[in-house]
């Protein structure tokens, strides 16, 4: 059976998504929803859609979807998710998930009642370094994870229009590409619980009413304690996109370059480990990503089972994310529960 596939935006990320979608066997682009009438027909001109709608609900009531994409402003996630798993189809919302942790709460909620397939697009969940450094630590390599550090950063370069308006964002840089950071040191850590969040957040490079600079310690049920660095404009990052550094009682791994450090204390020496993948690599954030995160997708539609990243996943950093805020208002370290 070829999954009908459905996608919510017609923007870049939007394209994509139609570019993995196309990448699959068993799936199918069909319709796209876009408000903007010449950027619906131009989308579907260039991705063989077949149908264009102004709006999910239109879409929902003509039927013949199995899953939406959702890659629209923020604001718009939670009621185009809503609508579509209440009309049975399965869902993959762009990150971050939602406005904040209760919109994203009530999104896990309608899934788990409903028992219909929603996934959160987490992509560095599916990047294969990533994955080998999570392979490391979980074998020991690194012994247990003491402190991690990690970057959501955008040298010399910011998003415009809706990204800066808090009324459609619900946050800055560090609900755009400060998620990506936060997200990929859970998964390596093995996706413990948040226990506090301290963070320092601000607005100093652009024109709009939302962060553009953070700086977030997060402390974990595992005893970790996780430093994550998110902005626009930078003049500088230490690492590139996402990179992410373990600091452990054994060792040290880190992507981009991805490798370890293994020292042996009586020999004076340090082992390093090279996996063989090129750096820097071009482009930093290929396709494959994308490719692998929607086959993931559609293997849960098939085989029925909760995806992940899902819902959970994506309330939860939406959780990390609205006690930041809180902890950059008061000043304060914010505990979550």
């Amino acid at each position: 059976m070829t999954i009908r596939f459905a996608i919510s935006g017609a923007g870049f990320i939007a394209q994509i998504h139609a570019k993995a979608i196309q990448a699959l066997a068993d799936g199918k682009l069909v319709a796209v929803v876009e408000r903007h009438a010449d950027h619906a027909a131009a989308f579907a001109q260039q991705y063989g859609t077949e149908k264009t709608y102004s709006d999910v609900p239109a879409m929902l009531r003509d039927g013949g979807i199995d899953a939406l994409i959702v890659a629209t402003p923020n604001a718009l996630h939670m009621p185009q998710t809503m609508a579509a798993l209440k009309a049975g189809v399965a869902v993959m919302v762009e990150k971050p998930m939602a406005m904040n942790a209760a919109e994203a709460k009530e999104m896990l909620e309608a899934s788990q009642r409903s028992k219909v397939p929603l996934m959160v697009a987490h992509h560095w969940r599916f990047d294969e370094e990533v994955n080998w450094l999570k392979a490391q630590a979980e074998a020991g390599k690194l012994g247990r994870i003491i402190r991690t550090k990690s970057y959501g950063v955008h040298t010399n370069w910011g998003p415009s229009g809706w990204f800066t308006q808090k009324s459609l964002a619900g946050g800055g840089a560090i609900a755009d590409v400060g998620i990506h950071a936060l997200d990929t040191t859970r998964f390596l850590l093995g996706d413990p619980q948040p226990v506090s969040v301290y963070a320092r957040i601000s607005a100093n490079y652009i024109e709009g009413d939302v962060d553009d600079t953070a700086v977030v310690v997060v402390n974990w049920d595992n005893g970790a304690t996780s430093y994550i660095e998110s902005g626009w404009w930078q003049p500088h990052v230490d690492s590139p996109f996402a990179s992410t550094q373990l600091y452990g009682s054994k060792g040290f791994g880190m992507t981009f370059p991805t490798h370890l450090e293994l020292p042996d204390l009586q020999a004076q020496h340090v082992e390093t480990v090279d996996p063989g993948f090129s750096y820097p690599r071009q482009p930093h954030v290929p396709q494959s990503i994308y490719d692998r995160q929607m086959k993931a997708f559609t293997e849960s539609i098939r085989n029925g089972t909760v995806p992940k990243p899902g819902g959970l996943e994506g309330l939860i950093n939406m959780k990390v994310i609205d006690a930041a805020y809180e902890s950059a208002r008061t000043g304060k370290s914010v505990d979550i529960h």
